[in-house]
């Protein structure tokens, strides 16, 4: 089963995030910390097979939390072949943000295997996909670049393999973060219910750690 279920971490860094709440549908306010759906994306960004998923484990926060506000233009409108186009001029919209900025984070997650899904081959195995994690993420490689909560917002990364003295440690902090947004459940093909939902939790930051409970744990709501 270890052999299965192991786990890397991954130091990424930032000058801006931004974590949307959901709530807040028109000014765009972030998260105080990076949700478990943006860490499972940056690992995603490097390696991701349809055999593969990511279970995120832990968040350590590194850097304080702080704050800024922008104002930036945004179009306000979709273009599709049905359409005779978007005159950016006429769909522009001025939205404030409040973002996140110089976000540094340690990131825990699992590599799960599973041999159901993807393409059934005889080279299939777990061995075979964390060694090629591990070597594209020491050599900084990735399938599109990783970013923090917008795509705008693109972020750094590092392979953590030993963390020693040296290496920067969590804020000294415990924070009630409230509810926010885990992930987003996508329903199977024979579920009648073909709409996506979303799923929360509850995380409580001690001494700048977070324990980010499993998709199928109780504390994960649906």
């Amino acid at each position: 089963m270890e052999h299965f279920y192991q786990t890397f971490c991954l130091e990424v860094e930032g000058e801006f995030a931004c974590f949307t709440r959901p709530e807040m549908k028109v000014e765009r306010v972030s998260y105080d910390v990076i949700t478990p759906s943006a860490a499972r994306g940056i690992f995603e960004s490097i390696l991701w097979k349809p055999s593969l998923s990511w279970q995120i484990k832990k968040i350590e926060v590194l850097n304080p939390i702080r704050w800024t506000s922008i104002r930036r233009n945004e179009v306000g409108s979709y273009m599709s072949h049905r359409s005779d186009g978007v005159y950016i001029e006429d769909s522009r919209q001025q939205r404030a943000g409040l973002l996140l900025r110089d976000v540094r984070y340690r990131i825990h997650a699992e590599l799960r295997f599973n041999p159901d899904k993807g393409e059934s081959r005889q080279d299939e195995n777990p061995g075979k996909y964390n060694a090629m994690f591990e070597r594209r993420a020491k050599k900084g490689q990735c399938f599109n670049q990783p970013y923090l909560g917008c795509r705008e917002f693109s972020c750094r990364f590092t392979l953590i393999e030993t963390t020693n003295k040296d290496e920067p440690q969590p804020i000294p902090e415990d924070k009630d973060l409230g509810f926010m947004l885990y992930d987003m459940q996508f329903p199977k093909p024979d579920d009648k219910d073909q709409e996506i939902h979303p799923a929360f939790y509850r995380p409580r930051m001690k001494q700048g750690v977070i324990e980010v409970p499993d998709w199928t744990s109780e504390e994960v709501y649906r």
